[in-house]
């Protein structure tokens, strides 16, 4: 017997850049008929939106709990990279991503990870070789090579880089970028490379460039790195080159919204209603060749009915002519997740994050709200019996990384703009290679909030005189098994809690994971020390 469905209101055809009323007809998943007529609700259909660039582990639960609420803001697909968990787990993490997102409606659209380890400069819990690259682009369920992040890799030739590449080349499949601050001479070699996309740049100067040689440019809007104000522009002159994307969104900023909210902001600033659609529906399906309709006859019947064309408020989602989502409520079923992991340390003692020196005068991390990109500055720390120790007038307090896969050193330095009075925060989401990074105001509360982690085998904590707060996420330090409505709302408190501790950054912890991302320049923290990440040494 064969399933229909009819779905009636202002269809909005992006293609030929028109508004009509009529009403789609839905046989087995396909749209069979577009019928054009009057007497239609006042409701507007368009294809869904698609997020051309995410992390689905920053929202901290795994892909089916992200899709009970990403369907409700609008999004039918993504383009998904599982590089987090495959720092953690490896290849195992990738197929773990794809199976628990299978069933859950929206189309996850995995990657090949291209860099795990990121570097040789930290320790992660796996590595991805060249020959599983090959093996999962061979799969219908990977289409792309994710975020190229060795960039120096790509310029100067290293021959495994080269040979991860030219798998991907013969796949046919696209490959992501990932080069921030690149330009010249530098971008146009790393472009000619083959790699297609980027979802860094920080600077109009510097997508411009990048669009100049051929790449097409993913304005990023996430949590902790915010680049639609400075590039937003390019929507009106450079329309046919762009995507939105997320890339880290955390739990309580994805129960408010998704790409949806990008396309109500381009709404507002006044472009082109279709441009603006076709950047947030359209692009990022025929640039990775989605499994996504676009609501034209033939197409799969992936397609969302709104409000109106301003407020953009989600009435439907469909999948494959399946309502999956309501009046921002989702019809997935509530199941259990299984659990995969990596965590091999015990507890620590306030002895482990003492760090010896006999100079007060220290390079320290500069970290910049919303940026991901940090500072080096000089700072003077307390000198206490040849130990170095924060200086919390200052505002120079202590950060370590603890290698969570084995028992190591704690590498230890300095860091400005968290402004905790008394007490630590810490967590296992640190970029890439997920170890515990932990800022504090002296060994002591480093300590305890780093225990309360190794108790969890993962998650996030924040520890002070007035209280602790756990989140634990037991699948691979990164995500929790619960509902997505659940860990936001526990995501919100211990944001709120940290704030009381005197911090002032827009989102704490996202900040915090990426202050071991060694890819990003100025200056980071592996859990093999202090690193410069522009000139890929140590300090």
């Amino acid at each position: 017997m064969k399933n229909t469905n009819k779905v009636s209101g202002r269809i909005i055809d992006i293609f030929n850049r028109r508004i009509y009323t009529g009403t789609l007809s839905i046989e087995d998943g396909k749209i069979t008929a577009i019928r054009e007529h009057d007497d239609v609700p006042n409701q507007y259909l368009l294809p869904g939106f698609v997020d051309a660039h995410i992390h689905i582990e920053s929202s901290m639960v795994v892909p089916y709990e992200f899709a009970k609420i990403a369907l409700t803001h609008g999004t039918v697909a993504t383009i998904s990279d599982p590089h987090e968990i495959a720092n953690v787990v490896g290849v195992k993490g990738v197929y773990y991503m794809i199976e628990n997102g299978r069933d859950a409606k929206l189309k996850f659209h995995f990657g090949a990870p291209s860099c795990v380890p990121a570097t040789d400069f930290e320790t992660a819990g796996a590595e991805v070789t060249a020959a599983d690259i090959e093996e999962l682009l061979k799969s219908d369920d990977i289409y792309y090579l994710s975020e190229m992040m060795n960039w120096p890799g790509v310029l100067f030739k290293d021959k495994v880089v080269l040979e991860k590449i030219a798998i991907a080349k013969k796949s046919g499949k696209p490959i992501d970028g990932h080069a921030p601050g690149l330009k010249g001479k530098q971008a146009k070699d790393y472009i000619a490379a083959g790699i297609s996309t980027d979802h860094e740049c920080f600077t109009l100067e510097e997508a411009l460039d990048k669009l100049k040689y051929g790449m097409k440019i993913l304005i990023r809007e996430g949590s902790a790195a915010k680049n639609y104000k400075a590039l937003h522009t390019l929507i009106k002159t450079h329309p046919d080159k762009l995507m939105f994307c997320s890339d880290d969104k955390h739990p309580d900023n994805l129960m408010e919204g998704h790409i949806n909210e990008l396309v109500v902001r381009s709404m507002e600033l006044g472009y082109d209603f279709f441009d603006v659609l076709k950047i947030a529906c359209v692009h990022p399906v025929e640039h990775y060749k989605m499994d996504v309709g676009l609501m034209r006859v033939g197409d799969k019947a992936d397609f969302i009915v709104v409000d109106s064309i301003s407020a953009f408020n989600v009435k439907q989602t469909y999948i494959e002519g399946e309502l999956v989502a309501k009046n921002g409520k989702s019809f997935l079923e509530e199941r259990k997740h299984p659990i995969v992991n990596n965590f091999n340390i015990g507890k620590k003692s306030p002895k482990d994050f003492e760090l010896k020196g006999d100079n007060p005068n220290v390079n320290v991390i500069h970290a910049i709200d919303g940026a991901l990109i940090t500072e080096k500055i000089q700072g003077e720390v307390i000198l206490d019996n040849g130990l170095l120790k924060p200086n919390t007038k200052e505002d120079f307090l202590k950060i370590s990384v603890v290698n969570r896969y084995s028992e190591a050193p704690i590498a230890s330095g300095f860091i400005k703009s968290f402004n905790i009075k008394e007490g630590a925060i810490a967590s296992t989401v640190g970029h890439d290679s997920h170890n515990i990074i932990v800022v504090g105001t002296s060994d002591e509360w480093m300590c305890k909030a780093t225990n309360l982690l190794v108790e969890n085998k993962g998650g996030l904590s924040a520890i002070s005189p007035k209280g602790e707060h756990v989140i634990s996420l037991p699948v691979a330090g990164l995500m929790s098994d619960l509902p997505a409505k659940k860990i936001g709302k526990m995501y919100g408190d211990i944001d709120k809690f940290v704030k009381k501790m005197g911090c002032q950054l827009t989102a704490p912890f996202m900040t915090l994971s990426f202050m071991a991302l060694l890819v990003i320049p100025k200056i980071k923290m592996s859990d093999k020390g202090l690193f410069d990440a522009e000139k890929f040494e140590f300090l």
